[in-house]
């Protein structure tokens, strides 16, 4: 915001809330004069004194005279106070002032605005800063109480909107962020998370403080007690104001807490431990959820709201021992199979990336305790097959297209009503390949436009088995249908038109679940059960193909990638780069937990161009934005063809390397379904420049290890979503030797 965009700030009610605003925009010279109003005239004193106004009033209409064009009224008094304030600005308030507010209950002023004027003049923008303090009146104020706090603004339809504009930016000076909303969400989120936290603690104190046997128990008290009870300290008035304006929604949420108090001491009372860790783990887990939220870190919240640059500075060589993190499409199934299984799963090596995340949270919604993740073990109390119940809510899956679709299958066969939602991004992707079959199943399955984002599947519908030949080779639609099957009347079966994946299958069988596997075919019955079992997850092939291609290219690179599971359904990265003329070793082979695993080492040697043979495309498909890399750093020409699917990825992958290749230099044709990559093996082989990786994960780290063979730095921008797979990415890579920084 700019200096002195605001004329006037004229403060009514000059305390803690007005005092902190009038002495944020001063730090920040957002104004030219503060002028406050107060009804007692030494409030009026000890704020000119304190340096809060440069003037002070006891008068609002006389105040008021003062304004003009441009200048602005900031309303910090008690929300039933409010409507005596609006009465004496209907007639003094000069032409062209905007009127904003500080209340807690924007239901109760946009009700006073009513009444005195009939509706909410557009020159009124409602707002709440979310910033407070034990301390309350003008010795109290200060210049950084709003800042890295929220403030929500609740405009009405008429709001003018440069009035609107005004008060964010005057807001963003005080160094608020700003978010807008409707008055009936305000108060009630409000209601559930100020206004009862508020109602607890008061209750708390109070009836401690009469409880003639803990008359001790305040200097005894531990610093958990004494920090939850702080906002006991808080202004009375106010807080019996906002009980009685916004009385419904906070009944509301008293209500729901004391429902859910009952069944806690009704679990402790019985002794149910399942019960207690549920709770527990379900509070542990939303708050630490809310703890990433207020640090810009969650799942749930959108990725493209981030911004994060990848600088990867040119050379380096990449050498020692990794242990990438563990596999996603693993991890995921981890999670839904042990949730549906009888008894505790244990799971080790789990992935705590955000799409995996998403799935964790997506059956913690649906009544499972799951605890952890700590340090990749997770432990699941499974319900059952038919113990899932219906969520709060949409289930959010926020770039997870595995979750979306795999979800579909196993939510298709239950007795409740469900949405799945996602970001922007996966909003973007088509579904109805995963919601046809499942609707010839009997499933009512309704998409968004154009078969996308958002899905509702409507509960209670009988499924049966059906033969599904599948068009495309897809391991997430075979998946899906065969969890489908599970509640499927008779039999279900899938075919592909090349191998993928088949941890499905694989991990079905470890949890005792009968699965004919015949080639392309893949069998099952409905109406079984599933037992718990202990999964270790291997590390992921799709991330260690990120250090391949960074041994692969960098002259005199050795690196050992440990525990990495090699399924053959997933080892197309190994088998081009040995045609490709990879030099790589597949040591210590054992399988854990049905999966094949090994420690792969990869040794830098000349790589030359290759048609990359059809047959391993779905054995490939997400490491191909690592692939095109180092196909740009052989000798020759590397033609891909049969990948289609890669156009429907998190982006265009094909288009989207087409052109960051490009963009450093290197000769890139996208076709239909594949690319042709014209390689180099100069030493620099890539010129350097800025790559947008559209949000795609794989595309920024594989433009990252690009960096090894760069002339000069290469920027990759919206790199957030690197996250969901491979959070620790950037610091295993610097680790290794990549030139890598976060911007």
């Amino acid at each position: 915001m700019e200096k002195s965009h605001i004329g006037r700030l004229l403060v009514v009610g000059v305390g803690l809330i007005g005092g902190s605003f009038a002495l944020s925009l001063k730090a920040a010279g957002a104004c030219r004069e503060v002028i406050g109003v107060a009804l007692q005239e030494e409030v009026c004193e000890e704020a000119k004194k304190l340096g809060v106004v440069d003037r002070a009033y006891t008068s609002l209409p006389e105040a008021l005279d003062l304004l003009e064009e441009g200048d602005l009224v900031f309303i910090a008094v008690p929300t039933l106070a409010v409507e005596s304030v609006f009465a004496q600005l209907k007639d003094n308030l000069p032409e062209g002032v905007t009127v904003t507010d500080a209340a807690s209950v924007k239901g109760s002023v946009q009700r006073s605005a009513e009444k005195v004027w009939g509706r909410v003049p557009n020159f009124l923008v409602l707002g709440h800063p979310i910033a407070g303090s034990e301390k309350s009146g003008v010795s109290a104020a200060r210049d950084d109480l709003y800042r890295d706090h929220r403030v929500i603004l609740t405009p009405a339809p008429d709001t003018d909107v440069d009035r609107l504009r005004l008060v964010a930016q005057a807001w963003q000076a005080a160094g608020s962020e700003v978010l807008t909303m409707s008055v009936e969400e305000h108060d009630e989120v409000l209601a559930a998370t100020s206004h009862l936290p508020h109602v607890i603690a008061f209750s708390l104190v109070d009836t401690l403080a009469h409880d003639a046997e803990n008359e001790n128990i305040f200097r005894y008290a531990a610093g958990g007690f004494r920090d939850f009870t702080r906002i006991a300290s808080s202004d009375p008035v106010m807080w019996r104001d906002i009980m009685l304006a916004n009385r419904d929604a906070i009944l509301q949420s008293i209500d729901l807490y004391s429902l859910n108090l009952s069944s806690l001491r009704s679990a402790i009372a019985s002794g149910d431990s399942a019960a207690l860790m549920g709770v527990f783990t379900r509070a542990k887990a939303a708050r630490d959820h809310f703890t990433k939220m207020l640090a810009k870190q969650a799942y749930s919240e959108p990725m493209q709201a981030k911004e994060v640059t990848f600088i990867a500075q040119p050379g380096g060589t990449v050498s020692g021992k990794l242990r990438v993190p563990g596999d996603k499409s693993m991890s995921h199934r981890s999670i839904m199979l042990g949730s549906l299984a009888e008894g505790v799963t244990e799971v080790e090596g789990f992935l705590e990336g955000e799409d995996a995340l998403a799935t964790l949270q997506a059956f913690r919604d649906m009544g499972v305790v799951i605890e952890g993740p700590d340090k990749g073990r997770v432990t699941i109390h499974g319900v059952g097959l038919h113990g899932l119940k219906a969520p709060p809510g949409p289930l959010y899956l926020g770039n997870s297209g595995t979750s979306m679709r795999l979800l579909a299958g196993l939510l298709a066969g239950q007795g409740f009503d469900v949405t799945l939602t996602g970001d922007e991004s996966l909003s973007k992707r088509p579904m109805n390949r995963v919601a046809n079959p499942l609707r010839e199943m009997g499933a009512a399955i309704e998409t968004g436009p154009e078969g996308r984002p958002p899905l509702l599947i409507k509960g209670g519908k009988p499924l049966s088995g059906i033969n599904y030949r599948l068009p495309m080779a897809s391991a997430q639609v075979k998946s899906a249908v065969l969890l489908a099957g599970l509640y499927a009347e008779g039999e279900t079966s899938t075919e592909e038109p090349a191998p993928t994946r088949d941890h499905t299958e694989r991990m079905l069988q470890g949890f005792g679940y009968a699965v004919e596997r015949n080639g392309a075919c893949a069998t099952l019955r409905g109406s079984g059960g599933l037992k718990a079992c202990r999964i270790d997850v291997p590390a992921d092939i799709s991330s260690a193909a990120f250090f391949m291609v960074a041994a692969a290219i960098s002259p005199g690179a050795d690196v050992m990638l440990e525990h990495v599971g090699i399924n053959p359904t997933r080892d197309g990265i190994i088998n081009i780069l040995r045609a490709m003329g990879g030099d790589i070793e597949l040591l210590n082979k054992r399988t854990v937990g049905g999966e094949p695993v090994a420690d792969i080492r990869v040794r830098y040697a000349p790589l030359k161009g290759i048609a990359i043979p059809e047959d391993q495309v779905p054995l490939a498909i997400d490491e191909f934005p690592a692939l095109f890399i180092a196909a740009a750093c052989a000798q020759g020409q590397t033609v891909l063809t049969g990948a289609e699917e890669l156009r429907v990825k998190e982006s265009d992958r094909i288009q989207a390397m087409a052109n960051g290749l490009s963009a450093l230099g290197v000769s890139a044709e996208p076709t239909a379904d594949g690319i042709v990559i014209d390689g180099s093996i100069e030493d620099a082989v890539f010129s350097g420049g800025t790559v947008d990786s559209l949000g795609d994960h794989r595309i920024a780290m594989a433009f990252a290890v690009a960096s090894l063979r760069a002339k000069d730095t290469i920027r990759i921008l919206h790199c957030a979503n690197v996250a969901t797979s491979f959070p620790n990415f950037a610091e295993l890579a610097v680790g290794a030797g990549l030139n890598l920084q976060l911007a």
